[in-house]
């Protein structure tokens, strides 16, 4: 008897929670097909921004200039870099890691790959992988990675304020 009424008041407590999140669901997430197609066209333009923010990264990362990779970076920014054992936080510490890593890959590029771009009005996600190529001992190396750049936009610009960057594991 206590099984039976045990089983009936967890019946009971899931439909009522279930009724509660569904009544909670915010209107944007119960968009309609006719309304999706609208809200992708808004983000288009978003979209190209966001792509040419990473393709802007890839042009600057070339340079072996730290300074310059930093303007793409808000002061707070946080990363997750390819050959760092730690978290960087703030551009102080994001210098030293540009400064290490344009001497460990000398002749560096970066070939992106794949991007997922989503943007949530002044915030964007940017994940894919990216191949990074550079000289070691006179014979051409890989470094194949994948990454998430999160932006903000502020005044106008999309800084980076968080970067993660891992290698690609093996298969």
């Amino acid at each position: 008897m206590i099984r039976a009424w045990s089983f009936r008041l967890t019946a009971v407590l899931g439909s009522v929670l279930v009724g509660a999140m569904l009544s909670t669901v915010p209107p944007a997430a119960a968009q309609t097909a006719q309304t999706a197609p609208a809200a992708q066209a808004k983000q288009a333009p978003a979209n190209k921004e966001i792509a040419a923010a990473a393709a802007k990264w890839a042009a600057i990362f070339v340079d072996d200039n730290p300074d310059a990779i930093l303007s793409l970076y808000d002061d707070g920014a946080v990363l997750w870099g390819t050959l760092s054992p730690k978290l960087l936080v703030g551009k102080s510490e994001l210098r030293g890691y540009f400064e290490r890593a344009y001497k460990a890959l000398p002749g560096h590029k970066v070939a992106f790959g794949e991007q997922v771009i989503r943007v949530y009005g002044d915030v964007a996600v940017n994940s894919g992988y990216y191949t990074f190529s550079y000289v070691k001992d006179g014979q051409a190396q890989t470094l194949p990675a994948r990454y998430s750049f999160v932006y903000r936009k502020r005044a106008g610009n999309w800084l980076i304020v968080d970067h993660h960057s891992s290698r690609m594991p093996a298969n």
